[in-house]
């Protein structure tokens, strides 16, 4: 099977609608903290210092432990993230350290060894995790797992959070499994950077496109994945 192309990734990530639209959005700043606050005090992480927060979420219909083990394959042959625009590399199989690479790119253009006007993009994002959550704790309604990245290189430096979580009744949520992917930065590191900037729209919106995308990719590949375990374990039935 022949690899996808860049301008694959730029169609398929980027100027694609995705079919199901994932960004968070709220009636009122009152919703917001509440919602933020039920994800982000269960990964104990403090955001309100960060000028952009953004948080996606899909439903998958597979079991939480299924779906996060599949999120943890992420990887440089994920079909459903841009790695030929952002490649993934895992510095360990534990996903203890992941660096994402712009356009696949180790080395500086033209041995170039100082940022590029105030931009030192490779790695793009270098993520080391504060902590993953493997099991939910036996006390947990939500029946939540997550990864909790601290992120720098590049301009971004925050967190990424990957939180999966079964629905919540009182909330009226489908029975399904839910997964956020959150995260939450500064510009530069500088917390005084403006809100209303021509780099913070740009990169948001391409941002919320992609993850968007990638969200629906991962969620058609999980189920497509999980439909085809219960055949196989179906079939093994059949055949004692």
């Amino acid at each position: 099977m022949t690899r996808p192309g860049l301008f694959t990734d730029i169609r398929t990530f980027i100027l694609r609608r995705p079919p199901i639209p994932t960004f968070i959005r709220y009636n009122s700043e009152a919703d917001r903290k509440d919602f933020d606050s039920r994800i982000l005090q269960r990964v104990d992480v403090r955001v309100e210092h960060y000028a952009i927060l953004n948080i996606h979420r899909i439903t998958v219909k597979a079991p939480v432990a299924f779906v996060f083990e599949k999120f943890r394959t992420w990887g440089p042959d994920s079909v459903w993230w841009p790695n030929r625009i952002a490649q993934v590399e895992r510095v360990d199989e534990a996903l203890q350290h992941i660096r994402v690479f712009f356009l696949g790119r180790r080395k500086h253009p033209f041995g170039i060894k100082t940022p590029v006007f105030g931009l030192n993009v490779i790695p793009l994002f270098d993520m080391r995790a504060m902590r993953i959550v493997e099991l939910p704790d036996s006390l947990d309604p939500d029946n939540a797992r997550y990864m909790l990245y601290q992120c720098d290189g590049g301009y971004p430096v925050g967190i990424v959070a990957i939180y999966v979580r079964s629905g919540i009744s009182e909330r009226q949520e489908p029975d399904e499994t839910h997964l956020f992917f959150a995260v939450g930065f500064n510009f530069y590191g500088k917390a005084d950077w403006p809100r209303r900037h021509i780099i913070n729209t740009l990169w948001e919106w391409v941002h919320n496109r992609v993850t968007a995308n990638s969200l629906n990719l991962f969620k058609a590949e999980c189920e497509a994945s999980f439909e085809e375990l219960l055949a196989e374990v179906e079939s093994s039935r059949e055949a004692v």
